[in-house]
This record gives C-alpha cells, sequence and structure tokens, in this order.
C-alpha cells in the first residue's frame, strides 16, 4: 500500500461537484485529507459528500465570481478544519465555441470573469490566510494545455487560459517569499460533463467515449485514454510535499501532443461540424448494430 500523502492536510477545491475537481477531491481523501468540496451546483456537490463520506469533507456553495463567497469559502475551511493546507483552483467553464472574428465580447467577459477573476479571487484570500497563519501552503489552478500556445480551443477560453497562466506565474513570485507555493495543471481535453456538453445548445451532449478517442487520436502517446483522474494525480503531486521545491510551473497533461496540432481551426463551425461528422461515423453503425442485436434477442426470447 503506498503512503499518505496528504495525511492530516486541508484541501479547499473549487468546481468539486462533478469532472476533475470531484476527481482531485476523493484523490486527496484517498491519500488523508480532508477536503472542502466549493461548488454552484449544490445537489451535486452534496451527493459527492455522501459518496466520500462527510467524517472526510463537506461542501459549501461558492460562486467563485462572487468574491464575497470567495472569502467565505477560505473562512469556512478554516473555521471548520483549523486550517488550509491546500487550494485547488478548479473551477471554469468553455464560454462559447467561437473564432475571434464572431466572439461575443459579453460571453468572452463571463468566461474571464470565471476562469480568470475567479483564481485571482481564489489565490487572493487563501493566500492571505496562509500568510497570516504561517502556512507553507500549496496552491494550484487548473488551467488548460491551450494556455502556452493557440489553436487548441475557442479563442476566449484560450484568452481566458493563457491569462491565468500569467497569473500564477506571477502569484508564485510574490508568494514566494513567504513559503507558498503556486502551480498550475494543463490538461487536453477530458471527458467532463462541462466538455462534452455544447454551450447553447445544452441538450446536445458529445458522447464521451467518442471524445476520449478524439483526443486520443491527436496526441503522440498512443494506448492511454486521458481521464479525470490523471489530472487529479498531477494536482496531488502538486499538492504533495513530493514537489516541495516546484512554484510557479505549469505541468501539462496532454499525452505528449505534438507543437504543431491545430485542434481548434479558425473555421469554427467546420471544426465543430467535422467532429460531429467523426462521432456520427463512430457512432451509427454501432447504434445500427444494437437495434439489430436487441431485434434478434427479442425474437429469440
Amino acid at each position: 500500500m503506498s503512503p499518505l500523502r496528504l495525511e492530516g492536510k486541508v484541501a479547499l477545491i473549487t468546481g468539486a461537484a462533478g469532472g476533475i475537481g470531484e476527481a482531485a477531491a476523493r484523490l486527496f481523501v484517498e491519500h488523508g485529507a480532508f477536503v472542502v468540496i466549493a461548488d454552484v451546483k449544490d445537489e451535486l456537490g452534496d451527493q459527492v459528500v455522501a459518496s466520500i463520506g462527510p467524517d472526510r469533507c463537506s461542501y459549501k456553495h461558492c460562486d467563485v465570481t462572487d468574491e464575497k463567497q470567495v472569502e467565505e469559502t477560505v473562512v469556512y475551511t478554516l473555521d471548520k478544519y483549523g486550517t488550509l493546507d491546500i487550494v485547488y483552483s478548479n473551477a471554469g467553464i468553455l464560454g462559447e465555441l467561437s473564432g475571434v472574428l464572431n466572439l461575443d465580447i459579453e460571453v468572452l467577459e463571463k468566461t474571464i470573469d470565471v476562469n480568470v477573476c475567479g483564481s485571482v479571487a481564489m489565490i487572493k484570500h487563501s493566500g492571505r490566510a496562509m500568510v497570516a497563519r504561517n502556512i507553507h501552503g500549496s496552491i494550484i489552478c487548473t488551467a488548460s494545455a491551450g494556455a502556452s500556445r493557440g489553436g487548441l480551443g475557442p479563442a476566449g477560453y484560450t484568452a481566458s487560459k493563457h491569462a491565468l497562466l500569467g497569473v500564477v506565474r506571477s502569484a508564485s513570485r510574490e508568494l514566494g517569499m513567504y513559503g507558498i507555493r503556486v502551480n498550475c495543471v494543463s490538461p487536453l481535453g477530458v471527458a467532463t460533463p462541462m466538455s462534452c456538453t455544447i454551450p447553447r445548445i445544452k441538450q446536445f451532449r458529445v458522447d464521451p467515449e467518442f471524445f476520449e478517442q478524439y483526443m486520443s487520436s491527436i496526441s503522440n502517446l498512443k494506448g492511454m485514454v486521458l481521464k479525470a483522474k490523471d489530472i487529479a494525480e498531477a494536482a496531488l503531486f502538486l499538492a504533495s510535499d513530493e514537489s516541495a521545491c516546484i512554484s510557479g510551473h505549469n505541468l501539462v497533461v496532454d499525452g505528449g501532443l505534438p507543437e504543431s496540432t491545430d485542434t481548434f481551426p479558425v473555421n469554427v463551425t467546420r471544426s465543430v461540424m467535422e467532429f460531429m461528422r467523426w462521432s456520427i461515423t463512430k457512432f451509427v453503425p454501432r447504434y445500427i448494430y444494437g437495434l439489430f442485436r436487441q431485434n434478434v434477442d427479442s425474437t429469440s426470447s
């Protein structure tokens, strides 16, 4: 049995009612941490707490675009557990599937509000708490494989993640004098509820299996499928003492994505349609076969 890497530590994770945040919450608890799950999806958050165990974690409603709620969530964590060793600022949104020529500025502002300002608020208030209590903590943000290059996602989302990477690097310089580390994890696309939902077409959801197959097809590392658990493992490393001398780092988890890869061409509409056609060619034969088997089974019975 591997040693517990976060034994006795207290972690606060935003966007933890599902996807990468939930995977991180479960993994952190497995490694001995107490976890506050912060999200706006109250019902899902309560379900995660019940599943993990209320003796090891708790839920706090937190809209990261409201700085007051962020501050209250930090205070809640300190009041409940007495300390705050790890912050994983994971909450984020995709924004809209649009290139820069058709970008809705209001949607862009909302994307930046969540992806950038939300993390800034969390770094600000958790950092203050750590400094005041002389806690040599670890702050982690979820950026993106597209945070240091273009063409991996919509223009607005890409801009927000580039900005977040800059925030992480700046914060690591400022907070380093207090023994606080600040890093980010930058995943390629993972089949989470966010990435499998098409913005503005909520009823259309990409099949997670097809999403994973598509992402695997563009990465160098074959035979592996990137899962939320893989990103959680990277966050665990940055949260633990194993990375005690690492700060200001952008830990990219992309399966060795080639530098020339362009998964989000300028012609966004064509890109989406190509992906949908790719999904259909994979899905329709299987769907028809399923109907055929269903008919055969019912006939034979």
